[in-house]
C-alpha cells in the first residue's frame, strides 16, 4: 500500500506500507526465506527496491546446512543475526561465525566470493541479508564486522551501520545508517534523519509499533520519505525495531 498525499503536520503521508505477509515466500527445505522486495523467483515490479536499499531477506536456514560459494558484485551486503550461529568463508581470506549482536558488512565492489552456513547441528539460524546499492563502484572489496552491546539497545536506537569508519558500527560506501532499538511497552522515541533528502525503512523484528500513523506488527516493514524526523512507539513488551536510512535515489 502506497500513500503520496500532501504531507499534514503530525501526520505520516508518504509512505509505503509492506505487511509481513505480503512478502514474497521461498522454502527449500533447508532454507526458508521471505523476501520484502524482488528476489531470486519472487518478482513483483512494485517492489524492487526503496531508495538504494535492494533486498531485505528474512531467513531462515536449518542446521548444519547453508548457502555454497557465490559470487557478488558492485553491491554493499549487510548481514544481521537474530538467532544462533552462522559461518562465513569467503575469497578474500576471512573465516568467521557471526551471531545475535554481530553485525557484517561486506563491499562486493570488482567481485567476491562467499559461502554461509549454519555452524550448529541442533539449531536453527536466523538472519537478515539486506543489499544495498553502493555510491561507488567497483571498490576494492572488503569485509567488516563488529560485536555490539545489546544492553545498549533497550529504550534506545543503537547504531549498528553508518558511512563513517570512525562511528559505532560497521561502515558501507552509502550515505546511510542504520539503528536497532528494544523498547519497553508504551516507550516512544524520536528518530531524525541524518541527511536531507533520505527516507527511512522500518523493519519490526518483534512486537508491535506506532511510527505517526502508521500501525506495525511483526515482519512489518513501512518505507517513509518527505521527513525529517520519525516518532516511534512501542506497542508491546520487548518490541524490537530496525530502521535502516538510505539516500532514495539511486
Amino acid at each position: 500500500m502506497e500513500n503520496t498525499d500532501k504531507n499534514t503536520e503530525g501526520v505520516l503521508t508518504h509512505f509505503v506500507l509492506h505487511k509481513g505477509n505480503t512478502r514474497g515466500h521461498a522454502n527449500h527445505g533447508w532454507l526458508e526465506s521471505y523476501h520484502t522486495f524482488s528476489f531470486a523467483n519472487y518478482q513483483n515490479p512494485e517492489r524492487m527496491n526503496f531508495g538504494v536499499l535492494r533486498v531485505l531477506n528474512d531467513d531462515r536456514v536449518n542446521q548444519g546446512m547453508g548457502f555454497g560459494k557465490h559470487p557478488h558484485d558492485n553491491m554493499e551486503i549487510i548481514s544481521i543475526p537474530l538467532e544462533g550461529d552462522l559461518e562465513h568463508h569467503d575469497s578474500m581470506g576471512n573465516t568467521t561465525v557471526i551471531k545475535e549482536g554481530d553485525i557484517q558488512a561486506m563491499s562486493a565492489g570488482t567481485g567476491i566470493f562467499h559461502s554461509e552456513y549454519n555452524k550448529n547441528k541442533d539449531q536453527l539460524v536466523k538472519f537478515l541479508q539486506i543489499w544495498i546499492y553502493p555510491n561507488k563502484k567497483n571498490v576494492t572489496p572488503r569485509y567488516d564486522q563488529v560485536t555490539l552491546d545489546l544492553n545498549d539497545r533497550h529504550n534506545k536506537l543503537q547504531q549498528i551501520l553508518s558511512p563513517n569508519p570512525e562511528d559505532e558500527g560497521v561502515w558501507i560506501h552509502q550515505d546511510a545508517w542504520f539503528h536497532i532499538g528494544k523498547f519497553d511497552e508504551n516507550f516512544a522515541a524520536t528518530y531524525a534523519l541524518k541527511k536531507p533528502g533520505n527516507g527511512i525503512y522500518a523493519f519490526v523484528l518483534k512486537g508491535d509499533f506506532a511510527i505517526g500513523n502508521i500501525a506495525l506488527n511483526e515482519r512489518d516493514g513501512v518505507g517513509i520519505w518527505d521527513t525529517n524526523a520519525i516518532k516511534i512507539t512501542a506497542n508491546s513488551a520487548s518490541a524490537e525495531i530496525l530502521l535502516m536510512e538510505v539516500p532514495m535515489q539511486l
